[in-house]
C-alpha cells in the first residue's frame, strides 16, 4: 500500500510533537518535515480554537496543500462553519486523536471524502438548514447563491432557448429574460451564459 504523504501543521511544538509522534510508524502515512510540506496530500492543522489567525493559516495553506484536516480541542457551530469555508475536509476532536482515527481520517481525505464526528456534522446541517430558512428564502435564494427564477432561466439555457424562446416559455418579457441573466452574471463574477450553466451543473443547481 501508498504511504500518504502527510504535513502536521500546529501552533504550538508540544501539539506538533505529540501528533507526529502518533503518526510516525504507521505503515500507512509518511510524516514530512516542513521543508517537504509542499509534497502533503493531506495536512493535519492542530489548533486550540479556530482563532481568527488560525482562520487565515487554513485559507493560506488551502491554497497550498488539497486537503486539510483540523484536529482543534475545542470547536463551535461558528467555528465549525469558518473551518468548512476556509476547506476543511475532516475534523477529529484533539481529546479522540488516537492514532487510529487520525489514520481513519487522513486515508478518507486522500480519497478525497469529508470525515466529520455525527454531532458536528448534525449541527452543520442544522446551520445550512436555518441559512437556508432565515436568510436565503426570504430573498428567493438557494444555497447557491440562485434564485428559483434564475435557475429556470438557466435550465432553458441550458437546453439551446434563445432569449426570445425563454421568456414565451416561462411568460416573461424578452427585457426580464436578460436582466435575470444579467443580474446573475455580474453578482456572481461569471463571464457569460455559458459560465453561468457550467456554474450551475458544477454546483448541482439545475
Amino acid at each position: 500500500m501508498q504511504r500518504i504523504p502527510v504535513y502536521v501543521h500546529a501552533t504550538d511544538p508540544i501539539s506538533w510533537t505529540g501528533v507526529t509522534g502518533q503518526l510516525t510508524g504507521r505503515p500507512e502515512v509518511r510524516v514530512l518535515a516542513q521543508a517537504d510540506a509542499a509534497e502533503a496530500a493531506v495536512t493535519l492543522v492542530v489548533v486550540d480554537s479556530l482563532t481568527p489567525p488560525v482562520v487565515q493559516a487554513l485559507r493560506r495553506l488551502r491554497r497550498e496543500q488539497n486537503r486539510l484536516v483540523l484536529v482543534p480541542a475545542t470547536i463551535d457551530d461558528a467555528q465549525l462553519s469558518a473551518a468548512v469555508e476556509c476547506g476543511v475536509v475532516g475534523v477529529v476532536r484533539r481529546s479522540e486523536a488516537s492514532a487510529g482515527r487520525l489514520v481513519e481520517v487522513i486515508l478518507s481525505a486522500a480519497r478525497g471524502e469529508g470525515s466529520v464526528p455525527a454531532d458536528l456534522l448534525g449541527r452543520l446541517l442544522n446551520q445550512m438548514r436555518r441559512l437556508q430558512r432565515e436568510v436565503l428564502d426570504p430573498r428567493g435564494l438557494s444555497l447557491g447563491g440562485l434564485s428559483s427564477r434564475e435557475v429556470d432561466v438557466l435550465r432553458l439555457v441550458a437546453d439551446g432557448f434563445e432569449t426570445r424562446e425563454i421568456a414565451a416559455k416561462l411568460s416573461y418579457s424578452e427585457r426580464t429574460v436578460k436582466n435575470v441573466v444579467h443580474g446573475m452574471t455580474t453578482r456572481l463574477h461569471l463571464r457569460n451564459r455559458a459560465h453561468a450553466v457550467a456554474y450551475a451543473l458544477r454546483h448541482d443547481l439545475i
